[in-house]
């Protein structure tokens, strides 16, 4: 059996399980969610910690990335019950590579969006 390379590396055929696995951590709210778990934290605090994501849309990424072994929930005794979420060593070992691409986002921000507004502006775009 040949060796996997970038030309028939299993990860670009349709039946490859992990596709499932990157199309739920390259999600815009994932990535956020695993940037913010640097301690554990309740619903509420990611919550606000996540500028624009609905109770729904939150509720729905932590349970992908609980059944993903990417985060753990424990529900909290106390007076007040409550449910914490804390990264796993699976979710932790992503956090380097998001920092990495992050920095990369934020250092390229300027030139990313010139580029949008020249693509935008030109009016005569091949359709494609």
């Amino acid at each position: 059996m040949d060796e996997p390379t970038r030309e028939n590396d299993p990860i670009y055929r349709a039946d490859c399980p992990s596709r499932v696995i990157l199309d739920q951590i390259a999600d815009k709210w994932s990535m956020m969610v695993l940037a913010v778990l640097s301690e554990p934290q309740r619903f509420n605090a990611i919550k606000r910690r996540l500028d624009g994501v609905t109770q729904r849309v939150l509720t729905q990424t932590l349970r992908k990335l609980e059944r993903n072994g990417m985060v753990t929930r424990r529900v909290l005794d106390g007076r007040v019950l409550g449910v914490e979420y804390a990264l796993t060593p699976l979710g932790r070992s992503l956090q380097e590579p998001f920092s990495i691409l992050f920095d990369w986002t934020v250092e390229n921000i300027d030139a990313i969006q010139n580029c949008q507004r020249s693509y935008d502006a030109r009016e005569d775009r091949a359709a494609v």
